[in-house]
C-alpha cells in the first residue's frame, strides 16, 4: 500500500509473523534432532522445506503420516512445504532400515503412484491457494532422468568421499549384518542422489531445510554437505522420531499388513478400529502427533482419560479426528455405526446400510457357512440355518431350544421357529447374520 506524508512516499508491506515450528514439534513429541540454529533460521522469514516420500505404492500408509503432519505444521507456521516424490530414488532403493534391496519400479508405475499420492496429500496440505506458502509437489525423476552417469560422478560424486559415505549408520549396519546379501553399488549411491535432491531444491526452490525420520539423518546431512561444498551455502536438517508401539510391535502394521490411507486398501472402518484399539500409553502419544488439537485440548482429554480410563476418551477422540481427516465425516459416522453393530445396539436397517467390504471387516473371524442361492430362493427354515445345514449349533434339538428361549436373531431381529430366510433377508445380496445371545455370531454366505 502507498501513502504520502510530507512529500515522502511510504510503502507498507503485509507481514505475517512466523509461528515457532520447532516449539510446536517439541511439545507434540515430533522432534528427534535438528542442526544448530535451525530454529533461528525458521523464525527469520518464510522458508521452504521438503520431505521425501517413497512412491513404491499408489497410496500412503500411516507410517508416512508423521512426515505429512510435519509438512502441515510447517505450513501452519507460515512456511512453504515441498513434498518430494522419490521417482528417481524409488528406482534405486534406500538402504536405511532395510535388510534387503527392494524391487525397482518403472516410470509409468511411478507416475501413477505420484498422482495418487498428491491426491491424498491434498487432504492435508494447501496446494491450490494463491498464498506465498502454498505447497508444491516435485518428483526427483524430473531432474535426474537426463543426468548421465559421467556427469553425476564428475559434478556431484567427486565432492563426497567414500570414507564419508561409509561412515553413515545406514551403510555400516548393512555391511556389518550377518546377511549374505550385502549392499549393491546402486544402494550405496542412494545417499548421493538424495543429497543432490537437496542441492537441486536449494538452487531451484530456495529450499533450505530437509526433514525426515531419524533413520534419514545420514542421507539428509549428505545434502547439507553438498550445499556447503559445491555452492558454499547453508542447508539445515531436522528429523522426527520413528514411531513405536508400547507393546513392542511395529506401528502401522496389523496381521493383514499396512494400514493404508486409501479406502480401497484399508476400509474406513478398519482404519477407525486401528486407532480405537490403541493402548492408553500410545493414545496419549499419538493424539499429539496425529491430530491438530491444541495443547490445551489435549491436556484436557488426558485428564478426562485418567479420571475414567474405561471410557477410552483419548482413543475415541484420536480415532474420530484422524478418520475424519484422512477420509471424511460421513466415513467416520459409518465406521461408528459399524462398530456399534458388534459392541452396541443396532438394527436390521443398520446392517443393510453396510457395504460389502465393511460387513466383511466387521465380522472378520466370525464363523461362516456357504449356502446356495437356490436354498434361499425356496426359503430356508431356521432349523436348517442354525444346525442341519450350517453347524452353527450342535444339533437340531439345541436349535429348537434356542428358538423357544427367544435367543436367536436374524440380521439383529428376534425370530421364532416358524421364520423362513428368503432373499429379502440378504445383506448386499450376499450375507445373512445369525446370532445367539449377545455375542455369538454366525454368517451365512450365499453363492
Amino acid at each position: 500500500m502507498l501513502f504520502l506524508s510530507d512529500n515522502c512516499i511510504f510503502v507498507t508491506v503485509k507481514f505475517t509473523a512466523m509461528k515457532n515450528f520447532i516449539e510446536e514439534l517439541k511439545w507434540r513429541g515430533m522432534l528427534h534432532d535438528s542442526m544448530p540454529n535451525t530454529e533461528e533460521h525458521l523464525m527469520e522469514s518464510m522458508r521452504s522445506a521438503y520431505v521425501g516420500i517413497d512412491p513404491t505404492a499408489d497410496s500412503l500408509h500411516i507410517g508416512h503420516l508423521v512426515g505429512v503432519m510435519g509438512l502441515k505444521h510447517f505450513q501452519l507456521a507460515g512456511h512453504k512445504p515441498v513434498a518430494l516424490i522419490g521417482g528417481a530414488t524409488g528406482m534405486i532403493g534406500d538402504p536405511s532400515g532395510k535388510s534387503a534391496e527392494r524391487n525397482l519400479l518403472d516410470e509409468k508405475t511411478l507416475r501413477h503412484n505420484q498422482n495418487a499420492i498428491k491426491e491424498q496429500l491434498s487432504r492435508f496440505l494447501d496446494f491450490d491457494s494463491d498464498a506465498n506458502n502454498a505447497a508444491i509437489v516435485v518428483n526427483n525423476y524430473d531432474w535426474m532422468k537426463e543426468f548421465s552417469f559421467l556427469e553425476f560422478i564428475r559434478d556431484v560424486g567427486k565432492h563426497i568421499t567414500v570414507n564419508y559415505m561409509m561412515a553413515k549408520d545406514s551403510v555400516k549396519k548393512r555391511l556389518s549384518s550377518e546377511s549374505s546379501v550385502g549392499m549393491s553399488f546402486t544402494e550405496f549411491t542412494y545417499q548421493l542422489v538424495q543429497g543432490y535432491d537437496f542441492l537441486h531444491l536449494y538452487r531451484e526452490k530456495e529450499c533450505t531445510l530437509q526433514m525426515g525420520g531419524s533413520d534419514q539423518w545420514g542421507n539428509i546431512t549428505t545434502g547439507t554437505e553438498l550445499i556447503r561444498r559445491i555452492d558454499a551455502g547453508k542447508g539445515y536438517a531436522l528429523t522426527w522420531p520413528l514411531i513405536t508401539k508400547a507393546d513392542g510391535t511395529k506401528f502401522g502394521k496389523t496381521e493383514g499388513g499396512n494400514i493404508w490411507l486409501d479406502a480401497n486398501r484399508t476400509s474406513p472402518y478398519k482404519f477407525y478400529q486401528y486407532w480405537l484399539n490403541t493402548s492408553d500409553t500410545d493414545a496419549e502419544k499419538y493424539i499429539k502427533i496425529f491430530t491438530f488439537l491444541t495443547k490445551e485440548e489435549i491436556t484436557g482429554l488426558i485428564e478426562q482419560h485418567q479420571e475414567a480410563p474405561h471410557l477410552r476418551v483419548l482413543q475415541k477422540r484420536l480415532a474420530e479426528e484422524i478418520t475424519t481427516m484422512v477420509h471424511s465425516k460421513e466415513d467416520l459416522e459409518n465406521a461408528v455405526k459399524a462398530s456399534n453393530i458388534l459392541f452396541g445396539k443396532s438394527t436390521s436397517d443398520d446392517l443393510k446400510k453396510l457395504d460389502k467390504q465393511t460387513f466383511l471387516d466387521v465380522f472378520d473371524g466370525v464363523p461362516q457357512a456357504e449356502i446356495s442361492i437356490e436354498t434361499v430362493n425356496s426359503g430356508m427354515d431356521m432349523i436348517a440355518a442354525l444346525a442341519a445345514d450350517t453347524g452353527f449349533l450342535k444339533s437340531n434339538g439345541e436349535a429348537r431350544r434356542a428358538l423357544k428361549e427367544n435367543a436367536i436373531s436374524v440380521n439383529k431381529e428376534k425370530v421364532k421357529e416358524d421364520f423362513t430366510i428368503t432373499t429379502d433377508n440378504l445383506i448386499n445380496n450376499k450375507f445373512v447374520l445369525l446370532q445367539r445371545g449377545k455375542k455369538n455370531y454366525y454368517v451365512l454366505v450365499v453363492n
